[in-house]
């Protein structure tokens, strides 16, 4: 089976075609950050026109890099949340197009899925059946939470932020710090050659102050609202910090407080004798900071750590076309070209 897969749930405009396996075959992505970068942050409107404007030579793109034409593609994959309404319909609304066309099956992906099977894209990635039980730090856009895998489909959220997520700290933090948008690489690169212990930050007390609901584990939630405001205190009262060389020293130790609140949980998480793999995913995951500390608690634990690729961390179609093809397709088929999830989430 060849199944060409579209995610356009946020800023980047993405196609690929995936074979049984999953095997990537390509995938071609758009990125919209130069669109948004003005703006600090991503404009739905300006989103939603620009997957408009670019979809037909995306979509075109991933074929020819698949080297196969329309008549291969045997399913579609689309994403059908969470993420920005006006976006995923664009989406959305091509593949049903293309499903009428095509006279194919389309199936519809829970995006958050996506990235947690992410990790199981790579040629040389382990067996699902073999690393499962796996924990994954998922910290994808507005998204972080600690989840249990124990396979395509089946996922367990042990812990998830309580307010703010880590992205939208470190987005909120390069903000206040001058350094512009998106905020995550910006930081990184600017804590190169800072102290990571210059300036102390509050790592986040998750549920210590405020209780999770459901059956979350207040140990493994977090909390991210009380860094950007200490940042916001500290800026407030010595702005010099931002500048210079101080600025190297003030990114690195924000950067290390997202790091390590991330980091402390999954430690605790860890500890749980049914894990079998470490795993995370999502755009936050590039940092190379949280992998390092991750590999070094993977180290300790005995387990082997499974990072997604950096190219499958930001939204992309390839893991969309991936997780369709491990088996999430099974109760998903579109029905109803306006069957979109803003805010789908992983249960």
């Amino acid at each position: 089976m060849r199944m060409l897969a579209i995610e356009t749930s946020c800023d980047e405009t993405a196609a690929s075609v995936a074979a049984t396996g999953p095997r990537i075959l390509s995938s071609a992505v758009y990125s919209q950050i130069d669109r948004h970068r003005p703006y600090g942050g991503v404009v739905p409107e300006i989103a939603s026109r620009d997957h408009l404007r670019k979809l037909p030579s995306i979509l075109e793109q991933a074929l020819r890099d698949a080297d196969c034409g329309w008549g291969d593609i045997d399913a579609l994959a689309v994403t059908r949340g969470p993420g920005l309404a006006s976006s995923l319909l664009v989406g959305l609304s091509a593949a049903w197009g293309l499903k009428l066309r095509l006279g194919v099956p389309l199936y519809g992906v829970n995006h958050l899925e996506a990235h947690l099977l992410s990790t199981f894209l790579p040629e040389n990635a382990p067996d699902p059946e073999e690393a499962c039980p796996m924990l994954t730090l998922l910290v994808s856009g507005g998204h972080t939470a600690l989840v249990r895998v124990d396979g395509p489909g089946a996922y367990r959220v042990l812990g998830r932020t309580l307010d703010d997520a880590a992205g939208e700290a470190l987005d909120k933090g390069a903000t206040l710090m001058g350094l512009g948008y998106p905020g995550g690489p910006a930081i990184e690169r600017a804590a190169r050659g800072g102290d990571p212990h210059a300036l102390a930050f509050p790592l986040g007390r998750g549920g210590e102050r405020s209780q999770p609901s459901g059956s979350l584990d207040p140990r493994l939630c977090f909390s991210f609202s009380g860094l950007k405001t200490s940042l916001l205190y500290r800026l407030r009262d010595d702005p010099g910090l931002a500048r210079g060389d101080a600025l190297k020293d003030l990114a690195a130790s924000y950067e290390y407080a997202v790091c390590e609140a991330l980091a402390l949980r999954v430690e605790r998480a860890c500890r749980e004798p049914s894990i079998r793999s470490l795993a995370c995913s999502g755009g936050v995951a590039r940092n190379r900071r949280l992998r390092a500390r991750l590999e070094q608690i993977a180290a300790e634990a005995g387990r082997p750590v499974c990072h997604a690729p950096p190219e499958y961390c930001t939204d992309n179609a390839a893991m969309i076309a991936g997780a369709a093809l491990s088996g999430i397709e099974r109760d998903a088929a579109v029905r109803d070209p306006q069957d979109i999830d803003p805010v789908l989430g992983v249960e």
